[in-house]
């Protein structure tokens, strides 16, 4: 690997110490559980990998991964538990019980003002056809390829309002300067 990242203000050298991070998983709250497996399952393939529960604090974790072909996942679930937390790119769900039955109940989605978390993103091999996809679940969009000023990308909302970009990457190589 001779790539050692683009070099801005304020970037600067990993260490030895820091030798073996990695980005594991990115967590959203979710009101209704059930809503969001089934949005995250049904549209974008992903299983749930573990789930953990936490009774005497009324939560439970649910961790979703895009299984592909060769991905060797432990039956055992303390096997399992270890191997989810070595992953790259998971998603994690946290449902904090009772959410779900409460009408008013919403978690901020970060766009709304005040800004902070902004969106997750999924790569896809063809955007037109997630597209279509997208239209035949009742996807919400918030933006279609082909609209705003930047083309060939795609916001669409998860079961909690959530933003998520569809991007497919061989369509963005001219993207920005």
């Amino acid at each position: 690997m001779s790539f050692q990242g683009e070099q801005h203000p304020g970037v600067q050298q990993p260490t030895p110490d820091s030798r073996g991070f990695r980005l594991n998983h990115t967590m959203l709250r979710t009101k209704d559980p059930e809503k969001s497996l089934a949005f995250y399952s049904r549209v974008f393939g992903m299983s749930v990998v573990r789930r953990l529960d936490f009774e005497e604090m009324g939560f439970s974790l649910y961790f979703l991964a895009a299984l592909e072909a060769g991905d060797e996942v432990p039956e055992d679930s303390a096997e399992r538990t270890v191997w989810t937390f070595s992953q790259k790119g998971l998603l994690e769900l946290t449902h904090n019980w009772g959410t779900e039955d409460q009408d008013d109940f919403a978690y901020h989605d970060g766009n709304a003002e005040p800004q902070g978390f902004g969106h997750l993103c999924f790569t896809v091999p063809n955007l037109d056809e997630a597209v279509a996809w997208f239209d035949a679940n009742q996807v919400e969009f918030i933006k279609r390829p082909d609209q705003g000023k930047m083309k060939n990308v795609v916001f669409i909302k998860d079961a909690d309002g959530y933003w998520i970009e569809v991007v497919e990457a061989a369509r963005l190589a001219n993207m920005g300067s």
